[in-house]
């Protein structure tokens, strides 16, 4: 068995204009004093990667990761979010997504879709480069408008999603198994992979193809009020990644899952800083080791009460405080008698 990696941080939440999030050296020396020890780079962001660079030059990016190493970090995995999103976006959201995609790209959607492919394959030969063997992404989503099935769905409208979902991801797919880097995608509501059956759907939909993986967050999950931990029993083979976000799930008389259009905090289901919320780590982190998952527990900070520093601050230490140090022997080892094929034939009754 393998002992979890970490703590390590996903820094798009962080990143920003002031000081210590401004460059990659500075938001280093800020992780590394909080006791982290990895550090997943959101790739839009280009004072931290230069994306393009990184795709192209095995130099860059030993430079890069030799950067990172002085500040006793490693990087755990880039990431393509924001990108992977728009390589499948409903006509319906289009206004709402222009966002994510630089200006010249805006009010085009062929034209968006092609650039964020781009973006997706540049950040998996970067993963190559980097020598990482896992990338982070979001599926975007072509009928999470249909969610819930009124009006009712014409038949054969999913399946028809998730044959173009899996049309458009399926070069990127490739490129993956070229360069043997895994497309782990984010398991989340807005994303037509948001649960055990829709990723099962897509994986149907690519011929169960070999780089298609999962980046578990437990908390998108009591959301939707999901078995988080029957998860990791039925999808372990798949997950690759993990990040490590609380949350919390209160019903009430006036709203429940769907949320009444509220802002976070007045919400049922609202993510909280790790430790804040209802989520079981423990028994997580247990499952994840008895599955022999030997990835990076990544910190994702969001929450709608805590300031963000004092949750990294605390997140550190409770990701530490939840890996198991998986054990090299069985506990009841000293008991052990030996065995031989004569002793074994003699304990059935055969001699």
């Amino acid at each position: 068995m393998n002992t979890i990696k970490g703590p390590a941080i996903f820094l798009a939440q962080f990143v920003g204009a002031e000081a210590p999030f401004d460059t990659l050296d500075n938001i280093c020396h800020w992780a590394a004093s909080h006791a982290y020890k990895g550090i997943q780079i959101p790739t839009w962001e280009s004072s931290l990667i230069d994306l393009d660079l990184a795709a192209t030059s095995k130099t860059y990016c030993d430079e890069l990761k030799g950067k990172v190493a002085k500040y006793g970090l490693e990087i755990s995995e880039l990431s393509t979010h924001l990108q992977g999103q728009l390589v499948a976006v409903n006509p319906a959201y289009d206004v709402m997504f222009d966002g994510f995609a630089p200006q010249a790209f805006r009010n085009n959607p062929t034209a968006r879709t092609l650039w964020a492919k781009e973006q997706v394959l540049k950040a998996i030969k970067a993963s190559k480069n980097l020598g990482l063997d896992c990338h982070a992404t979001f599926s975007g989503a072509l009928i999470w408008h249909t969610m819930y099935p009124w009006p009712q769905r014409p038949d054969g409208l999913v399946e028809a999603g998730f044959k173009e979902l899996a049309k458009r991801w399926l070069p990127l797919l490739n490129k993956c198994e070229e360069l043997g880097v895994d497309l782990c995608y984010e398991i989340h509501p807005g994303e037509d992979l948001h649960d055990g059956v829709t990723f099962e759907r897509f994986l149907e939909a690519t011929n169960n193809h070999n780089r298609v993986k999962i980046l578990y967050d437990p908390s998108h999950f009591i959301l939707q009020q999901l078995d988080y931990l029957a998860y990791l029993d039925i999808y372990h083979e798949h997950i690759k990644m993990f990040h490590v976000k609380d949350a919390e799930f209160r019903p009430n008389g006036r709203s429940g899952v769907y949320g009444g259009y509220q802002n976070w905090i007045d919400r049922p289901g609202r993510f909280r800083s790790l430790g804040d919320g209802q989520i079981d780590f423990k028994s997580i982190f247990s499952k994840l080791a008895q599955y022999d998952f030997d990835g990076w527990a990544v910190l994702e900070w969001e929450c709608c009460i805590k300031d963000s520093e004092q949750g990294a601050i605390e997140g550190a230490k409770f990701i530490q405080d939840h890996i198991i140090e998986v054990t090299k022997r069985a506990f009841d080892d000293f008991a052990s008698g030996g065995s031989n094929e004569a002793l074994n034939k003699q304990i059935i009754g055969l001699v």
